[in-house]
């Protein structure tokens, strides 16, 4: 590890990132450059203080999991499950993502510039979710809380067994899953998509997207549903 006066540049060709992750925990400085990641795992992962870390270049599964109020840019393509169950702080990759962005994730904005694989959203529980381009299929599969913007298309079976997640697609949609249902785009749906769409840094018109949530059918037993 090298340090300026205002940055720790971690050079991950010759330190580990166990070790980096360590220093991410108990931080010494608040702005850290990460060099040569070359796709490794769990890169910043359980960051939890206010610190900002740059990942400059691929990063491999669950980067930035579990982030509590860091700000995490990895300058490139992420694997999956970054910001796996991230509770707060801003997770941002500049390039795609793979399957399971965001899955599980309590809070916090996760902003995906590319486009995320399938299962995008997979139980989400209050975070918001922006993607610049495509997802795909099993996208927001049980998303219990939270938002998620697709300024492209969304695959088949978008928001399978949804809860009260709200899903804007700019897009086509392949399919809705089970209980998923497109629902009117009142002004405030408006105004909070134009506010989503600001603090990720996309210029779309929020009157080109439609809104897509839980049509309630799912909330109670049915007896014939057993058959």
């Amino acid at each position: 590890m090298t340090s300026t006066l205002e940055t720790t540049v971690v050079d991950l060709a010759t330190t580990s990132v166990r070790e980096l992750n360590a220093e991410l925990h108990a931080p010494k400085a608040t702005h850290y450059a990460v060099e040569h990641p070359q796709g490794a795992h769990a890169i910043a992962a359980g960051v939890a203080t206010p610190i900002t870390v740059d990942v400059r270049g691929h990063a491999g599964y669950y980067a930035a999991g579990m982030n509590d109020g860091g700000t995490i840019t990895v300058h490139g393509n992420a694997g999956t499950g970054v910001a796996e169950n991230m509770m707060s702080g801003t997770v941002r990759v500049t390039g795609d993502a793979s399957q399971s962005a965001g899955a599980t994730a309590h809070g916090g904005l996760l902003v995906v510039e590319g486009s995320a694989s399938m299962r995008c959203g997979i139980s989400m529980k209050g975070v918001d979710i922006v993607v610049g381009g495509d997802i795909g299929p099993m996208s927001a599969f049980m998303a219990q809380a939270g938002r998620l913007v697709v300024c492209g298309n969304a695959g088949a079976d978008l928001g399978d067994s949804i809860y009260e997640a709200r899903l804007y697609v700019r897009g086509t949609v392949g399919s809705l899953g089970a209980d998923c249902v497109e629902k009117e785009m009142r002004a405030e749906h408006l105004a909070e998509l134009a506010e989503l769409l600001t603090a990720a840094g996309m210029a779309h018109d929020p009157a080109e997207f439609r809104r897509y949530g839980s049509a309630r059918r799912l909330y109670h037993f049915a007896a014939h549903n057993t058959y």
